[in-house]
């Protein structure tokens, strides 16, 4: 049982694969995110890209391992405070280019800050209790 609850710290962070194929392939959905206050969408849409694939080599290869769970808890919370959050007040969306209604829309921006939440508390779970390499945070 032991080797199949051991697997839980692979699939966790390989599981962010999921965001690089969004970030790679659609890169514009990627960019739509980024706040208008926010200079050059594309240019964070590739960055985070590449944040996140370092943060998932970081992870299974247990190399600064503690320092990536934390800086992808700091990413998602700030993600999900300042993107998720204002867009299911309302703000930052564009009702014009909108297929479906705005009260569905902020419905699952609020869905998508509420699982900001529950994923900045697993990868701080992880930083405490599976991260390996405690060099940089202890």
């Amino acid at each position: 049982m032991d080797k199949i609850l051991n697997l839980g710290k692979y699939i966790f962070p390989l599981s962010f694969l999921l965001y690089v194929g969004l970030h790679l392939g659609k890169p514009e959905v990627g960019a739509a995110f980024v706040p208008d206050y926010i200079p050059f969408p594309f240019f964070w849409n590739y960055f985070t890209l590449v944040c996140i694939l370092l943060f998932i080599v970081s992870a299974v290869i247990a190399k600064y391992d503690k320092l990536a769970y934390a800086l992808m808890a700091l990413y998602v919370i700030l993600m999900g405070v300042l993107v998720h959050l204002p867009r299911a007040m309302g703000h930052e969306l564009d009702v014009t280019a909108m297929s479906t209604n705005l009260d569905r829309e902020r419905e699952l921006e609020m869905v998508n800050f509420f699982r900001n939440i529950m994923v900045t508390g697993a990868l701080l779970a992880f930083a405490k209790f599976v991260a390996k390499d405690k060099r940089v945070i202890g």
